[in-house]
């Protein structure tokens, strides 16, 4: 029993976090100085908000990193756990408020950019902010449990940094931003959701992080304010969790099923000779098109009566096989009418880029034969260069020796556009 004893208290030293506890008016005064906004704070902010949206709108993770990296919105909402945890409720309305404006700031800023922002359409960063779950709870609960620690203890390392990307309090805001500028409230009711999940479990973790410090309190606090404040906490928590609950627990259904309609496609339709072209399931019927070897009518029912086992009971079977010629044609011809779309525009695409491409190789062969005439008809020795501007052509013209009179420019310039058989060419005489 001692050697157990001996054991345990060496693994508990392991996990020992008091030998390593920062002072505890230290980490107070650098979180009371981190939950202020204004002036340097509040310019960082909205150049941080800035920075986001740009890499939302332009789909650059990258830059959204940089993004959260730059962000201080970490300091009102670590304020706010800390102060439940020792009970300073001036540092928590101080906190609060400062959240508060930080918060209006931050959407205010992001909607006015994307109100100007010429780039309309949402891209995958973006959409990846308007469906939280209940995994971003355990992201921001984790994330915000290891920036607790870094504050409060002196081994701190690159905590903080990994803190504010893991947890990711910038993207959702900018997100919101968008939602609001384009009148898409379901992008900023998901949004900001995911925000306040994020500030809600940081908190949360903050607090847990105190009490596990053992943080002293400031000041008396009465047993029934205590437990008010407990139930509050309570309450906003499972208020907070019930729609990622209901959203992660959709995502997971539908998940299953799909794997479930897999497998029975795999096991019941899949046989040798036969092979399946697509499978999907629209209004309660699950449509197959198969080619190849012919699924009995014997077959089919079998299947039928073994959905129930892969939990698709309510769906209804419909196959379409290879006597149906109508049916696989008609598949076939949707996916060959695409393909041929897709390819006729690429090849458009690529044809365009050729033209433009011979139409500028072929300028400096033209411009050799400029130069050469011009100087068979022109004293002066111009060198003339030849571009495209705005789709017309431009001629760059450089005159060597003395300098050119108004009377030899408009010559050169009248014979240029004679030469090219282009009267509105655009002209320009550089030094």
């Amino acid at each position: 029993m001692a050697d157990i004893r001996n054991s345990l208290r060496n693994i508990k030293q392991y996990f020992n976090l008091m030998a390593d506890k920062e002072d505890e008016r230290e980490v107070v005064e650098q979180v009371s100085a981190g939950v202020v906004f204004r002036g340097t704070n509040l310019w960082i902010l909205i150049f941080a908000i800035l920075i986001a949206s740009l890499g939302l709108n332009v789909n650059s993770t990258a830059v959204i990193i940089g993004a959260m990296l730059v962000s201080p919105l970490m300091g009102p909402i670590i304020g706010m756990g800390l102060s439940v945890g020792i009970g300073d409720f001036d540092l928590l309305r101080r906190a609060l408020k400062n959240y508060a404006v930080a918060t209006l700031i931050s959407i205010v800023t992001a909607t006015v950019y994307f109100l100007i922002s010429p780039l309309g359409e949402a891209r995958s960063e973006l959409l990846a902010r308007t469906s939280p779950t209940l995994y971003d709870v355990l992201i921001a609960f984790c994330g915000g449990a290891a920036g607790v620690l870094a504050l409060t203890t002196k081994s701190k390392g690159q905590v903080i940094p990994g803190v504010a990307i893991a947890t990711a309090l910038m993207p959702p805001l900018c997100t919101a931003g968008y939602g609001l500028a384009t009148a898409q409230w379901s992008y900023f009711l998901g949004a900001f959701y995911l925000f306040f999940i994020n500030t809600v479990f940081i908190a949360v973790a903050t607090f847990l992080g105190v009490k596990l410090l053992r943080f002293h309190r400031v000041g008396q606090t009465s047993p029934e304010r205590m437990r008010y404040g407990r139930r509050v906490m309570t309450v906003v928590l499972v208020v907070t969790m019930l729609p990622a609950a209901v959203m992660t627990w959709n995502i997971v259904r539908d998940n299953i099923f799909q794997r479930n309609v897999q497998s029975f496609v795999s096991h019941e339709l899949q046989q040798s000779g036969t092979q399946i072209l697509s499978q999907q399931v629209e209004h309660d019927t699950l449509r197959v098109v198969a080619v190849g070897r012919t699924i009995s009518d014997e077959e089919l029912d079998e299947a039928r009566r073994r959905m129930g086992g892969y939990k698709l009971r309510g769906l209804e079977l419909s196959v379409i096989q290879g006597t149906d010629y109508a049916g696989v044609a008609a598949q076939i011809s949707r996916r060959m009418t695409t393909a041929d779309a897709e390819n006729a525009r690429l090849t458009g695409q690529v044809d365009s880029l050729r033209r433009q491409l011979a139409a500028y190789n072929g300028l400096d062969s033209l411009a050799a034969q400029l130069n050469n005439e011009a100087a068979a008809i022109f004293p002066q020795q111009w060198q003339v260069g030849l571009g495209v501007a705005g789709g017309s052509r431009l001629a760059l013209v450089k005159g060597g020796g003395k300098p050119a009179s108004n009377a030899e420019r408009q010559r050169l310039e009248e014979w240029l556009r004679a030469r090219m058989a282009d009267p509105d060419m655009a002209v320009v005489f550089v030094q």
